[in-house]
């Protein structure tokens, strides 16, 4: 997210914040559309830092449906391996994996769940009404969570309807909302609330959940709107072609083999309007324009040449290079340590076996 496509978050002290400075033993309950069926774990990865990525115990739990994360038994294992819940299409609230979740909560635990209950229909235009699963989980706990609402847009251009693999190149805005308070309708024996119905306050609450995901689709779009023309004008190639002539290949061993060979006169020559010419009678042969982007000779695996523009991989991975390059060139020369040992030891053992074989 952060390495082949554009991530640019909005408010994401606030999820930080519940996180680590919520009470110990206190719940956190995420909520947020579902644009794309990688939604989670992309998005939610591209909003933790990484003391929580590399603690199993400090990510999220959620939900995802039996037919489709849970239908042989290695994809139960997988899901269930990387905190994921079952639960069963048209099996209501009340069923195992709510229960599940429920005790997650009760535990102090994070879980995220896609208020929606399924992939918005429309590639993320608009969101749908929430579900009273939602509502369950925070009132039937045994003290409410902190609920943090988050938007995003942008994931239907990574992995669009019917596609398996990711796209590069893309961007992904995403807004965290404020925790949304649910004091005023929290059940108190003193209360006047203690007589409402249970439905009708998982009703209430997820209403108020679903209205607070609208206005963050609309503070979302907005801020889409705004960076369209942005991202029209802005060409990624050159930046790219720029950041990967940086790069200090020699430095990581490589060699020349990896800097891209110069842009062509035409490309580099900026572009005059042609003077109008006489009309011609007689056909002549014209080649194609040369095209936008430049094209640079660096070996692109087929399936990036098909899903994104070979300069920007360059510069999405020039930028990795030179933030890192440090650790990248150190761990090279670790790995030129380990291959000139392992080598000696495969000569040994050569040399050791063909002795054997010249005294049999």
């Amino acid at each position: 997210m952060h390495g082949l496509n554009s991530v640019q978050v909005y408010g994401v002290e606030k999820l930080h914040q519940a996180l680590h400075g919520r009470p110990k033993g206190k719940a956190l309950l995420t909520v947020s559309n579902h644009v794309a069926a990688m939604d989670d774990p992309f998005v939610i990865a591209s909003l933790l830092p990484p003391s929580v990525m590399l603690e199993a115990q400090k990510l999220r739990w959620t939900l995802c449906a039996t037919d489709r994360c849970f239908t042989n038994p290695v994809l139960s294992t997988f899901f269930r391996s990387v905190k994921v819940l079952p639960v069963s299409r048209g099996d209501g609230i009340y069923q195992k994996g709510m229960d599940m979740a429920l005790s997650k909560l009760n535990s102090g635990g994070w879980v995220h769940i896609f208020p929606e209950g399924s992939r918005s229909r429309d590639g993320g235009k608009t969101i749908a009404p929430a579900k009273r699963g939602v509502g369950r989980l925070v009132m039937d706990a045994d003290s409410l969570p902190v609920v943090i609402p988050f938007v995003h847009t942008g994931m239907q251009d990574i992995m669009p309807v019917g596609k398996r693999i990711p796209r590069a190149g893309k961007r992904v805005i995403v807004v965290v909302g404020d925790p949304i308070n649910f004091d005023d309708l929290l059940i108190d024996n003193c209360g006047d609330t203690q007589d409402i119905p249970r439905g009708i306050l998982y009703d209430k609450v997820t209403q108020r959940i679903g209205q607070r995901l609208q206005e963050l689709k609309v503070e979302v779009d907005r801020l889409a709107a705004e960076q369209e023309p942005e991202l029209q004008n802005h060409n990624v190639g050159d930046d790219g072609y720029r950041l990967w002539q940086q790069v200090d290949w020699e430095g990581f061993g490589i060699g020349s083999s990896m800097l891209p060979s110069e842009p062509s006169a035409a490309a580099q020559v900026p572009s005059r309007e042609a003077e109008p010419e006489p009309h011609v009678e007689v056909e002549q042969s014209v080649s194609p324009a040369p095209s936008a982007a430049t094209s640079y000779n660096v070996a692109v695996p087929h399936w990036f040449q098909r899903h994104a523009d070979p300069s920007e991989l360059m510069g999405f991975a020039s930028r990795g290079l030179i933030k890192h390059g440090k650790f990248l060139e150190e761990g090279y020369r670790e790995f030129q340590q380990s291959a000139t040992t392992l080598h000696t030891f495969w000569v040994s053992r050569a040399n050791n076996a063909a002795h054997r074989w010249s005294t049999a």
